[in-house]
């Protein structure tokens, strides 16, 4: 037993001689580059503090052009009325809602059937989008009056389900929007106003994600934003923040925005048509679609523009229990990993500029490998302490850079966060803004690199990747 003692000794030691240096140049690496995208965030909420009267004075102008916003709902009684109500009265000139009801077994139609006083029609959908799922039937509100659609099919996934909306969508932008998300009533004004300044380049828009749980909710509208009233949605807030707001923000700025999240995406009819739709087979489907979208565009030499609209326009439940989020979170990983190993020849290509020389390596380098790299030192340095070789300076460095340094950088996005938007009235909820990015570092952060690492593993592996339930609480009247 000494014997082995003494070889796991040096082991130990040897691993942490060649490794250490290039783990602390890691862990600094990664957070200097969030402190850079901040950076640019602040830079580009500036920007667009100068221009974000003109939403409302281009709308008066006539040019904003018409929306479908498409639906998914599986399995959504809980809080699809309420949606499907808040996207009809959303303050917008021209727009549609499409909900396609992908096999739910729950009481999803019949509540929507209620709600709309919904009678089907004799409409049949184009085939734009391949599609293999059979739709059941076609259904509009009986006044005729109120612009909504509703398309029963097979259940056959989200991205068949959206597909299938795009079939029927008639307006030339299409939104993609999760059946339990709420929209600022403000919200398309927003996302939609690139298109209008630049409506021969622009093709997509990304809007800005929030989590909605614990704050006031009325008849389908944000009326308070509060905090969370558990820790585990209040450290999603924090991950929020940083990664989907400041970063894509930061990402937008550099022209180099490669992922749009699937809760609220904008894009053409036409380009989405062109290039196929959603991939079924895809677990990141909202990552491949941008991801193709760009590898077309650049292929035929076609100017464009993907952009990323800082404004709170949507706001979505986060899960409530490590279960759930579990799921999420290896799901996310996997798509992460299948679509850059999909795009992997767009790597360091000159046609596709800083998509292939910037975004792309840094996603493969600090988003796929970072769980890796973390989980190694996760590792090494309890095991080192264990056997009395821990080297201090290199464990203190460890922490600072890997911890104590993430702390800072969720605090800088808090502080451009309240600067550009002043969600929270309360110091109260900064209190608890502080104390979650403190706490994302003990525990939460080491599950999620284990869930991130188990969906990368599962994918290697060639295991078929079975969908979690996502379970809704539903949007109360005065709170969610």
């Amino acid at each position: 037993m000494t014997g082995f003692l003494e070889g796991l000794r040096s082991a130990v030691v040897w691993v942490m001689d060649v490794t250490s240096i290039p783990i602390l140049a890691y862990f600094l690496l990664i957070n200097t580059s969030l402190i850079v995208l901040i950076v640019l965030a602040y830079l580009e909420f500036r920007a667009q503090e100068r221009r974000r009267q003109t939403a409302v004075e281009w709308q008066g102008a006539g040019l904003a052009p018409g929306v479908s916003l498409l639906v998914p709902a599986y399995n959504e009684e809980a809080g699809i009325v309420t949606a499907v109500k808040s996207f009809l009265t959303l303050r917008y000139p021209r727009h549609e809602v499409v909900v396609v009801d992908d096999g739910s077994t729950d009481e999803t139609f019949a509540r929507l059937e209620q709600a709309f006083d919904l009678v089907e029609v004799p409409r049949e959908l184009p085939h734009e989008v391949p599609v293999r799922a059979r739709v059941l039937g076609v259904y509009v509100p009986r006044d005729g009056r109120t612009r909504l659609l509703v398309v029963r099919k097979e259940n056959s996934g989200r991205s068949e389900a959206i597909n299938v909306a795009i079939n029927a969508a008639t307006e030339p932008l299409v939104a993609m929007i999760d059946g339990d998300s709420i929209l600022e009533p403000d919200g398309l004004l927003h996302v939609t106003r690139p298109f209008a300044d630049d409506p021969t380049r622009m093709v997509a828009t990304g809007g800005a994600i929030r989590p909605v749980n614990g704050s006031r909710v009325i008849a389908g509208r944000i009326v308070r934003v509060e905090m969370p009233q558990t820790w585990l949605p209040r450290i999603q807030l924090v991950e929020y923040l940083r990664a989907f707001l400041l970063g894509r923000t930061g990402w937008s700025r550099l022209g180099s925005l490669i992922l749009i999240s699937g809760a609220f995406g904008l894009f053409r009819r036409d380009v989405v048509v062109e290039v196929g739709g959603l991939d079924p087979n895809s677990i990141g489907e909202d990552f491949e679609l941008v991801m193709r979208i760009h590898k077309r565009l650049r292929d035929e030499g076609r100017d464009y523009r993907i952009e990323f609209v800082p404004e709170p326009v949507s706001w979505t439940e986060v899960p409530v229990t490590a279960k759930v989020l579990r799921n999420q979170r290896r799901r996310w990983h996997r798509g992460l990993w299948e679509t850059l190993w999909a795009y992997r020849s767009m790597l360091f290509r000159p046609k596709y500029g800083r998509v292939g020389w910037v975004a792309l390596p840094y996603y493969w380098l600090f988003e796929l490998f970072a769980p890796l790299l973390e989980f190694f030192g996760i590792i090494i340095v309890p095991l080192a302490l264990f056997l009395g070789v821990v080297n201090i300076p290199f464990a203190i460095l460890f922490l600072v850079l890997a911890y104590g340094y993430a702390v800072l950088v969720t605090l800088a996005a808090m502080l451009v966060d309240e600067w550009a938007f002043h969600k929270h009235d309360r110091w109260q909820a900064l209190g608890v803004t502080v104390a979650a990015s403190v706490l994302e570092n003990i525990g939460y952060r080491q599950a999620t690199v284990w869930w991130r690492l188990e969906g990368w593993w599962s994918s290697l592996r060639g295991k078929k990747h079975v969908w979690g339930v996502m379970t809704r609480t539903g949007f109360d009247e005065g709170s969610a």
